[in-house]
């Protein structure tokens, strides 16, 4: 982390819409947001907080009494 690799221009950007606590935290629709995160990213159309090159994309989410979902999409 220290060496930048997982923010803009690192090899591996974490969270570049700024995660779901900048959502509000959407109860009940994190799982949507997410997706439609990922999609933006690889269609290359998140704006200004695109990912240039995305291919692949990694999402998961854990919900109450232990549902856990893990996403992965690629271009």
């Amino acid at each position: 982390m220290e060496s930048g690799a997982t923010t803009y221009g690192g090899r591996w950007v974490v969270n570049p819409s700024g995660g779901l606590i900048s959502k509000g935290h959407p109860l009940g629709a994190t799982g949507i947001a997410q997706a439609a995160e990922l999609t933006w990213q690889l269609r290359g159309e998140a704006g200004p907080r695109q990912v240039p090159g995305a291919r692949t994309g990694l999402a998961h989410n854990i919900g109450l009494g232990g549902a856990a979902v893990v996403t992965l999409l690629r271009r």
